[in-house]
């Protein structure tokens, strides 16, 4: 288990995304979720990442509905504010905004103090919790002035009333939470396709300043929205059909990879969690194959011949932390007396 800067909260080093849940880019039941959480639970996961905007709600929904029967103690939730959610007239759907679900609400940005406590209270009911662990500003990019002003100080209050464990911002840019590290006393940063093996800009600002602040990272994204998982024509990256020449560096990866004798899921999970400002590496899954392939991968052996390629043939700077060991996989603690194992 890592701590979160020093907000006492610990989490795992695998946690669970939970964007693919709430129906990213297709439909997936609630037959499927339930039994992707409960995979990730059995093999030790106890961090599970969610937000508002992940399927209009729907993600949350999942993941409270799943947690609520596991005692609370025993595991680490994190939701996100700045897009709250309004009742809409749920004509077509939402696959504009990636997600395979009715229109039946519309999100409104909103990092106001008064938006966060309010996203906040919605966000519990959604999950039918009382408290979560971990809140983020959710992608601030356009609404920075406002974050800073009325968002991160509402977050403060709730963190010092112990409504909250540990407060943050998560994006897909790391310029931006390098400055909410230096600026401002937040805990942790999520930071989502901007530390991985295709890329590697927060190597220059956020970690080091993470580092020097005593600020935990939570590293999204590992597989660039899926172009690292399984790299083809047309396969996503940031949310969108992956151009061809980093199609083609990742089948670069892949090759080298495999000529190792490992995966590219498993260096593509490895590789970030090797810097020691990272206290967690999240992985999306849909079902419970899925859920049980990431810790798999996650805990494989990556050689150290791997890695030393990829620095000799520039796919890596030569200061990027790399792991020297498997990882150990999350240890499921001993269940309390009623609870079933899942």
């Amino acid at each position: 288990m890592n701590t979160l800067g020093r907000s006492g909260v610990e989490v795992t080093a695998l946690s669970f995304g939970a964007a693919g849940i709430g129906n990213l880019y297709r439909e997936v039941s609630d037959e499927q979720a339930d039994a992707a959480l409960g995979a990730a639970w059995s093999v030790g996961i106890r961090y599970f990442d969610t937000a508002p905007h992940y399927g209009l709600g729907l993600s949350e929904r999942r993941v409270g509905a799943f947690l609520r029967e596991r005692p609370r103690d025993t595991y680490v939730i994190s939701t996100k504010v700045g897009r709250r959610l309004e009742p809409a007239d749920g004509h077509g759907d939402d696959l504009a905004h990636g997600f395979a679900v009715p229109a039946t609400h519309r999100r409104v940005w909103d990092f106001s103090a008064d938006g966060v406590r309010r996203g906040l209270e919605d966000s519990l009911e959604r999950l039918g919790l009382d408290r979560v662990d971990v809140v983020y500003l959710h992608d601030p990019d356009d609404h920075a002035e406002q974050a800073f002003r009325e968002g991160y100080p509402a977050l403060e209050r709730l963190r010092s009333e112990g409504v909250v464990g540990a407060i943050g911002a998560g994006m897909n840019q790391s310029a931006m939470l390098t400055r909410f590290v230096r600026d401002t006393d937040v805990d942790v940063v999520l930071c989502a396709g901007r530390y991985t093996l295709l890329e590697q800009g927060a190597l220059a600002d956020l970690l080091p300043a993470a580092e020097e602040h005593g600020t935990s990272v939570v590293v999204g994204g590992a597989f660039n929205s899926g172009l690292l998982a399984d790299p083809k024509p047309g396969a996503t990256y940031n949310y969108a059909s992956a151009p061809q020449e980093l199609v083609a560096r990742a089948l670069r990866l892949k090759d080298i990879a495999e000529r190792h004798g490992t995966t590219l899921r498993a260096a593509a999970l490895a590789f970030p969690g090797a810097h020691p400002a990272v206290a967690s590496v999240l992985v999306g899954a849909r079902s419970a194959d899925e859920a049980r392939d990431g810790a798999e991968q996650f805990a494989a052996l990556v050689p150290a011949d791997f890695w030393r390629e990829l620095v000799a043939e520039g796919l890596l700077p030569k200061d990027a932390p790399v792991p020297p060991v498997p990882r150990v996989p999350p240890v499921p603690p001993v269940p309390a007396s009623g609870e079933e194992r899942s």
